[in-house]
């Protein structure tokens, strides 16, 4: 798959996971098609350039605090995307925590969906 269509299969698939943690938690706020567009791309793009740097930067605290403190850096893309998107707001701690493991939950699943079509797309031209 091009780079663009990995891109928007991306936006996508976070705009879903979005959807999905709006609606499981009260705390998790989010109206309009707008800020579901805007926090998922902005989402997507911390996560794609953000989050490695800051990664890299912090390894050594990652692994004195056995992974602890990566936890508290995809509540910063979290946060980072609720800051720049309208219309979006999340309350406490335990949501952002929530909200993460249901992006991580829904980018998974897609990502094993995605895998097995790209698989066998690449058996059939084979």
């Amino acid at each position: 798959m091009p780079f663009a269509g990995r891109l928007v299969v991306a936006w996508v698939i976070n705009l879903i996971a979005l959807w999905i943690a709006n609606a499981l938690w009260a705390s998790v706020s989010i109206h309009g098609w707008a800020a579901y567009l805007i926090g998922s791309a902005v989402l997507g793009v911390a996560n794609a350039i953000v989050k490695p740097l800051l990664t890299v930067l912090t390894l050594p605290l990652i692994i004195v605090t056995l992974g602890f403190f990566y936890l508290l850096i995809n509540v910063a893309m979290l946060a980072l995307a609720e800051w720049i998107a309208p219309n979006f707001s999340i309350d406490g701690f335990w949501t952002y925590v929530g909200t993460i493991v249901v992006i991580w939950a829904v980018n998974w699943i897609a990502g094993q969906i995605v895998g097995d079509l790209e698989g066998r797309k690449s058996l059939r031209l084979t």
